[in-house]
């Protein structure tokens, strides 16, 4: 028998967007039993680097993992930072979507505003246990144990308590109870997780305790606190019609022209009366019933012959005086179809490259320090290259640091970041792992890459990293960004070439000298017997020739 549509409805429900990542915890990392665990220790981590970064603190970070049962662990992240206001706190642990840099175009290491109250709705599923946050501003320590009400996407205070501080102690600490994890000292584990993030933040000391009471330290190797990001207006060329729209309704400019003068980059006054003839060129377009025309004047456009082709229409001063009373428009009168007018001219438009002045690389000494302070390799070197755009225009920057010899392993490693992040999981679909793989190794004396003593780390910057999935552990696979990385890891490798070279040339150099001094003994004896001459003038001559002939080769093969 058929429903009615009351019927149908019945069970009709709003989700919130707490309840909705509650039952699809694998969307944000919470997979797997090993990378469960380190999800919730990078998501604790990460918000403890932000935090220092932003007050100008050179981070401490102590991360320890308490075993509570087979399965069960309590996690433990403490840092120096700024600590957490009173009120702030059921935002920042108790709501989806909620952050200081999510709704803003700037670089962070997070970009969904999830983060954090993900690892604390993980704990509450598996645990039933509240997240306790203590946590002060250097005044009274506020101790709170905070669960999220998923049905509200909020926050709540279970219980809390005021403290004195004394000492004038600062910084959070948070504590969360997991269940159904487990703990090893894998790649994907949280070990290599913090040995991961102290290469890429070599101005942090991260210390580790493991559930066997094992202390591990990663001592910061660099004194200098990165800049922070900066936020940046958007780019024209990379925006869609629905920002336009949005923007359009929340801006406080009185017309349309001031608003995209004022709010986006690259955009002028100049460049709103060449919008205009743009426009006002695409609705005569439009209008042309002649479809091969039509696609005559789109090639015209393309190639910026604009007035030209508002030329070959009558009466196309009354369309641009048309577009001249839409940029005149009040923004919150801005309609969908106008927005993509706007939008779609944007595309046809030559905008000078984003601003990048923004974006914050690692940069070449500090990923030289991290390399060498955690690895301690026999050859380091770094590449940052000049940022660059995707997608037409989203500002993106690729560095790479190599590492050789010395103390690593045989085996070719692969250290993947995003925003100074580790992407430990979903290497196979992650453009980095399909720019390494690409290198032809034999080029730069690398005979055999899987078996190298070789460590490749890249680090991929941007206001948008473009991930494959909410979980943020692989980059897509765009052109620019593989291009960019392609020539990073080449110019790095270049110089390792021109490393081994050098020490092939030396090692063959010592070779030839050892196969000199066996032989001596019987050259020198043969020589006397010949000549008359003692043995021993005759070898101390040799030895001293063989002395300054090697000396200038050693020369040569230094320069």
């Amino acid at each position: 028998m058929a429903k009615s549509s009351k019927e149908l409805f019945k069970e009709f429900k709003i989700q919130s967007v707490s309840e909705f990542f509650r039952r699809n915890a694998a969307m944000l990392g919470y997979t797997g039993k090993i990378r469960s665990l380190t999800t919730v220790v990078h998501e604790a981590v990460t918000n403890s680097l932000d935090a220092c970064e932003e007050a100008g603190i050179l981070p401490y970070v102590r991360v320890e993992i308490e075993e509570l049962g087979k399965g069960h662990y309590k996690i433990i992240v403490e840092d120096n930072g700024p600590g957490i206001p009173e009120k702030f706190i059921t935002h920042v642990f108790g709501k989806m979507l909620a952050g200081t840099k999510a709704h803003r175009n700037i670089q962070s290491r997070g970009q969904q505003g999830i983060g954090i109250s993900g690892a604390v709705m993980f704990a509450q599923i598996t645990s039933g246990k509240a997240t306790r946050v203590i946590t002060s501003t250097g005044g009274d320590i506020i101790e709170a144990w905070v669960k999220i009400d998923v049905e509200k996407n909020e926050g709540k205070i279970v219980r809390k308590q005021k403290k004195p501080n004394p000492t004038g102690w600062r910084g959070t600490r948070v504590e969360l109870e997991v269940k159904g994890v487990r703990y090893v000292r894998s790649k994907q584990g949280v070990f290599w997780y913090l040995k991961l993030t102290a290469i890429a933040n070599p101005h942090a000391h991260i210390d580790l305790i493991e559930p066997d009471g094992k202390l591990i330290t990663f001592p910061r190797s660099s004194e200098d606190i990165p800049k922070p990001p900066v936020e940046m207006k958007p780019h024209p060329r990379g925006v869609l019609t629905d920002d336009i729209y949005r923007m359009a309704k929340k801006t406080r400019r009185n017309s349309i022209k001031r608003f995209l003068i004022s709010e986006f980059s690259r955009i002028s006054d100049k460049k709103v009366d060449e919008l205009i003839k743009y426009i006002a060129a695409l609705r005569l377009i439009k209008k042309e019933k002649d479809k091969n025309v039509q696609e005559q004047l789109y090639e015209r456009l393309i190639n910026g012959e604009v007035d030209k082709v508002l030329r070959s229409f009558r009466g196309y001063r009354k369309v641009i005086k048309q577009v001249e009373k839409l940029m005149e428009k009040p923004p919150e009168k801005l309609d969908w179809h106008e927005a993509e007018e706007i939008v779609e001219a944007f595309k046809y438009i030559k905008f000078l490259a984003p601003p990048t002045h923004g974006l914050r690389p690692i940069g070449e000494e500090n990923i030289q320090k991290g390399l060498t302070g955690i690895l301690k390799p026999e050859f380091v070197t770094a590449v940052t290259r000049s940022p660059k755009v995707y997608r037409g225009g989203i500002p993106f920057q690729v560095e790479v640091g190599l590492a050789y010899g010395g103390e690593l392993n045989s085996g070719f490693d692969l250290f993947r970041y995003a925003n100074r992040v580790p992407l430990l999981f979903d290497a196979g679909s992650c453009v980095t792992t399909t720019a390494a793989r690409s290198i032809d190794w034999k080029r730069y004396k690398v005979d055999d890459i899987d078996r190298a003593p070789l460590v490749l780390m890249i680090n991929v910057i941007s206001v948008h990293v473009p991930y494959t999935s909410t979980g943020k552990q692989s980059i897509a696979n765009d052109e620019e960004i593989l291009n960019e990385i392609r020539l990073a890891i080449m110019d790095a490798a270049r110089r390792l070439q021109t490393y081994l070279s050098g020490k092939h040339r030396k090692l063959y150099q010592i070779k030839r000298r050892k196969t000199f001094e066996k032989y001596l003994p019987e050259v020198t004896r043969a020589l006397s017997i010949l000549t008359g001459e003692p043995e021993d003038a005759i070898e101390s001559y040799f030895r001293k020739l063989v002395e300054e002939r090697f000396r200038e080769k050693e020369v040569e093969v230094n320069a």
